[in-house]
């Protein structure tokens, strides 16, 4: 019998088996569930409708006002109001704006995931905690309603694939990157329904902030959830912020694997996924030099301290293109806090940026930051579909923060060594 993957030994645990294999049917219990405020109120009124008072856990359950908050109109502040409402009747995690942001930024930061932890969310990038050794898979809200009422889901139990990465990264290049080169190669259908583990040498050799960026853009390939192997890096990250015990899972040496992909990080250089999708991706010499209208710097993707310190510093003294809006918006409060403490929201406002409160803004095309027909965007987020920014006739470029920086000042689409030289930047 050969042994299991991360996925597998997680689920299984949490299933009471003693092992789970790719295609069983399982119930399992959940260690921590979210909702915003696009899907909690669909999540709140299917959690009526089953007649329960109370949510299996209240510590357990987080409600993020993230999307469309500050409220832009009516509807999405009767959204908030729901979500808001529930929230402090149940006794739930939550935080309001002013303290709040992302949900995919805040929920690491403040501890309430850990490693080992089966989480279900009701937004697609949930996915992005497996950075921490956990299952993070996105839900719709009626499963996510479920969860809250039993502390339970209803799985199939995904096929794992393993992408080993080798090597060190070239100056210019991040994880962002790296994630954009492996959906590139697998396509954004590769890994549909599968669970994924990121190994190997240069993946341990990231900081925690650039691993959330892989694990992040999982989905953009299909895929169900997206996990790292915990290692002394996670434990520290995990040791300051974390809220209750966690349990570190690695993978056997003779699990079963459905692919096996080998890369070497030495041959990525900034790359840029083209309109329109996320495995479009090029390398930044190869893309076409078109001029550009936006540049978005924020998402659950990069929009962590790490990336607005390395914008800063590219973009301190000089000055964003007169032709193009930069709009920079910080991943949490947390963030947009410390970003002013370190002085790096006046190197912003100094360079001609728009500086917003923690939110997804333009992400999702919401607000702070639509684009009109025909226009031209490189953004740090994680989606280029169309429409995904604002009208479907949009061109949405994504890139890692070095590059949108360098375009914001260039007023272009450009490699980052063109504008600022042959400075090293990584991860």
């Amino acid at each position: 019998m050969s042994g299991m993957t991360m996925t597998e030994k997680m689920l299984a645990d949490h299933a009471d088996r003693d092992r789970a294999y790719p295609g069983d049917l399982i119930n399992c219990r959940v260690d921590f569930l979210m909702a915003n405020d696009v899907t909690a109120p669909i999540a709140i009124r299917e959690f009526r409708r089953l007649g329960i008072d109370r949510v299996f856990d209240p510590e357990r359950v987080a409600m993020i006002p993230s999307h469309f908050v500050p409220n832009k109109d009516i509807k999405s502040a009767e959204n908030a109001k729901i979500m808001r409402e529930f929230a402090r009747e149940q006794g739930l995690r939550y935080l309001e704006q002013g303290r709040a942001g992302i949900e995919h930024v805040i929920l690491p930061e403040r501890g309430w995931v850990v490693p080992g932890d089966v989480v279900v969310g009701g937004d697609s990038h949930t996915c992005t905690y497996g950075a921490l050794g956990s299952f993070a898979t996105g839900m719709g809200s009626t499963d996510v309603a479920c969860a809250m009422a039993t502390g339970d889901i209803w799985m199939k139990v995904p096929p794992t694939m393993r992408f080993v990465y080798h090597g060190q990264l070239k100056p210019w290049v991040q994880s962002k990157d790296m994630i954009l080169n492996t959906i590139g190669d697998i396509g954004a259908d590769g890994a549909l329904y599968k669970s994924i583990e990121f190994v190997g040498p240069a993946i341990a050799a990231l900081p925690m902030e650039a691993r959330f960026t892989i694990t992040n853009m999982t989905i953009e390939a299909g895929g169900k959830a997206g996990l790292m192997i915990p290692d002394e890096t996670t434990l520290k990250y995990v040791e300051k912020r974390a809220i209750r015990p966690w349990k570190l899972y690695e993978p056997d040496p003779d699990a079963e694997y459905i692919d096996v992909r080998e890369y070497d990080v030495s041959s990525f250089e900034p790359s840029v996924a083209l309109p329109f999708s996320p495995d479009n991706v090029v390398p930044i010499s190869q893309a076409p030099n078109v001029e550009l209208d936006m540049v978005f710097i924020g998402s659950c993707t990069n929009a962590r301290l790490s990336d607005l310190r390395l914008v800063a510093e590219l973009m301190r003294g000089r000055q964003v293109h007169p032709r193009l809006r930069c709009v920079v918006i910080p991943g949490s409060q947390l963030v947009y806090s410390q970003a002013l403490k370190e002085g790096l929201l006046e190197v912003f406002d100094d360079a001609g940026c728009v500086v917003s409160t923690s939110t997804c803004g333009p992400c999702l095309g919401g607000y702070m930051g639509v684009l009109a027909e025909g226009e031209r965007c490189v953004s740090t987020s994680n989606r280029n579909f169309p429409g995904r920014m604002g009208h479907p006739k949009a061109e949405v470029y994504l890139a890692n923060p070095a590059v949108a920086a360098a375009c914001a000042i260039a007023g272009e689409l450009v490699h980052p060594e063109e504008v600022f030289g042959k400075a090293k930047v990584k991860a």
